[in-house]
C-alpha cells in the first residue's frame, strides 16, 4: 500500500484533545529511542514528518497523523527515559494511559522493542499492561540491522519469551534505516 498523503493534526497533551472524528487508529508505543518515530517515517515514506532525535524523550506528547484522510497513525511517548523528571516521567505515563483508556477507533497497538538489547523488564511490562486493558498488541523488534543475520533468531526468541508471548505468536522485525520488514509490517496494520 502507499500512502498518498500524511500529515500531523495534533499534540494532544489530555484527553479532551484527541481526536474524535470515528476514524481508525494505531498505536506506536515503546521504550524512549527504540525507533518509533523513525519507523512512523519510514513506513509513511516521509523523512521527517514525526520529529526524530538521537536523545532519547524527543516524543513528549501524544501525536496524530493522519494518513490518506482515512486512519491515523498515532506515535506514543517512550517510556523508561531516566534522564528526565520522575514527575514528568509520570506525566508522560498518565497520558499515555489516559489515551488507552479513552482513544475512539484504536484498531492495533504496535509494540516497539530494540532489537539490540533484545528487549528489557520495562518492555514486558507494557506488554502485560496493553493485554490487560484487552488489546494484543502488534510486536515488532526493531533495529533488525545492528543484529548480526545468524542472531536475529534468538533474538527474536528472546524477546518472544522476555514478554511471556505464546510459542505460535508473529513477530515482526524490521530496520528503519535499511527499510528491512517494514512493507511487511505495514501490510499488517489496518489488517483482520
Amino acid at each position: 500500500m502507499k500512502v498518498r498523503d500524511a500529515r500531523f493534526v495534533v499534540s494532544a497533551v489530555r484527553a479532551a484533545d484527541l481526536p474524535r472524528d470515528g476514524r481508525p487508529q494505531v498505536a506506536f508505543a515503546g521504550r524512549s529511542n527504540v525507533g518509533k518515530s523513525s519507523l512512523i517515517n519510514r513506513l509513511l515514506g516521509r523523512k521527517d514528518l514525526a520529529r526524530t532525535s538521537s536523545k532519547p524523550g524527543r516524543t513528549r506528547s501524544v501525536n496524530f497523523f493522519l494518513i490518506d484522510d482515512s486512519w491515523y497513525i498515532v506515535d506514543l511517548p517512550g517510556y523508561g527515559y531516566a534522564r528526565v523528571s520522575k514527575s514528568e516521567r509520570e506525566a508522560w505515563g498518565r497520558s499515555v494511559d489516559r489515551y488507552f483508556r479513552s482513544a475512539a477507533g484504536l484498531v492495533r497497538v504496535v509494540l516497539l522493542v530494540d532489537g539490540k538489547v533484545a528487549g528489557t523488564p520495562l518492555d514486558s511490562e507494557a506488554y502485560g499492561y496493553l493485554r490487560s486493558l484487552g488489546l494484543e498488541p502488534v510486536v515488532v523488534v526493531t533495529k533488525i540491522d545492528r543484529v548480526k543475520r545468524g542472531a536475529r533468531a534468538r533474538a527474536l526468541a528472546r524477546v518472544a519469551e522476555l514478554l511471556g508471548m505464546p510459542t505460535d505468536a508473529e513477530l515482526f522485525s524490521v530496520s528503519s534505516r535499511t527499510g528491512e520488514g517494514v512493507s511487511r509490517l505495514f501490510a499488517e496494520l489496518l489488517g483482520p
